[in-house]
């Protein structure tokens, strides 16, 4: 595709910019511009512009940056036009998401880094959208043990699965083990409905949503039903070695210490570990130290060990979800 550009300045303050994009169909155009303009306004609320169309010309006016911005956003969701059914708020807001990082670095370095960290799966693409999911991809691929730990929303667990599902489909590994730790908001296990596969599956639900996710219902039956993907609670780690395997502790905050140790130590040869989690979101008892916590200043000055550590500027679901996070930690410190 290519794009034409001209732009002229009205004031110091203001600059407008016309793009034609190319080649023009009606069918991708309506996709880009969504029922009743919805996806233009919401570019145009987010970063404070106006768009204005005709077919494939497009007017966009307001602060040089936020045009600048404005159009880059405009050409990649045209892009996504041939291959998407449908251009959807999430993909627009992920897109701001990213663009926002951006800019908030050196734009072309910080480009050519997530473009780096990019994975290619089979079946999808997975693209980091901050510096910090660029981080954590980079070191998933490069080193064995890895600890992403965050607020919800920043793409920890996604990613981490993404890795995997990366790792498997290039034989670096030839399993892939997806653990939890069987405790939420102070839920006893003893008091839920059901024989242990019914209590225990609700607490590995996230992990089935991100493989759904990227590779279909019927293929990761088929690769559990093989015993290549294994989804089990962290009890169940207990006396065993994991070999040629891409391990994942989701939820590491709400593991004890020796609980953590325990999983730390069932890596055998050739294997990866990553361990997932909130340390403001613990759900053991009051008396109880998370393991997550102990872990970080234990293991932080191991050179092969890595830790990335996410905020609110990584959260890349709902635009009210950073804000929310954002205020919880101002009424905490």
């Amino acid at each position: 595709m290519e794009t034409s550009f001209k732009e002229k300045q009205l004031t110091s303050k203001e600059s407008t910019k016309h793009i034609t994009l190319t080649p023009q169909n009606n069918e991708r155009l309506a996709k880009l511009c969504g029922q009743f303009d919805e996806n233009l306004h919401i570019i145009e609320r987010h970063l404070g512009v106006e768009i204005n169309n005709r077919g494939n010309e497009f007017e966009i006016i307001g602060i040089p940056m936020s045009v600048d911005k404005a159009g880059q956003i405009l050409q990649q969701l045209y892009e996504d036009t041939l291959s998407n059914e449908q251009i959807t708020k999430n993909d627009i807001q992920l897109l701001l998401k990213s663009m926002d990082a951006n800019y908030q670095h050196s734009e072309a370095k910080t480009k050519k880094k997530l473009a780096e960290a990019t994975l290619h799966l089979k079946e999808s693409t997975i693209r980091p959208r901050t510096r910090n999911q660029q981080h954590y991809l980079k070191t998933m691929q490069e080193f064995d043990i890895n600890f992403g730990i965050g607020p919800s929303g920043t793409g920890k667990t996604f990613l981490a699965v993404a890795c995997a599902i990366s790792a498997l489909e290039k034989e670096q590994v030839s399993r892939i083990v997806l653990v939890r730790p069987a405790v939420e908001a102070g839920e006893s296990l003893g008091f839920l409905p059901g024989d242990l596969a019914q209590k225990v599956d609700p607490y590995l639900r996230p992990l089935y949503d991100a493989l759904y996710e990227m590779l279909g219902v019927t293929t990761i039956t088929r690769l559990i039903d093989k015993g290549i993907i294994e989804i089990a609670p962290l009890a169940y780690m207990r006396g065993r070695t994991l070999n040629d395997a891409f391990i994942i502790l989701d939820e590491g905050q709400n593991t004890t210490s020796d609980q953590m140790r325990m999983f730390l130590t069932r890596i055998g040869f050739g294997s990866k570990a990553v361990i997932t989690g909130d340390i403001t979101q613990v759900d053991l008892p009051k008396s109880t130290h998370s393991g997550l916590r102990t872990a970080i200043p234990l293991l932080r000055n191991i050179d092969a060990i890595q830790f990335t550590f996410f905020t609110a500027e990584d959260v890349v679901r709902h635009p009210l979800v950073q804000r929310i996070i954002e205020a919880y930690e101002k009424n905490e410190n």
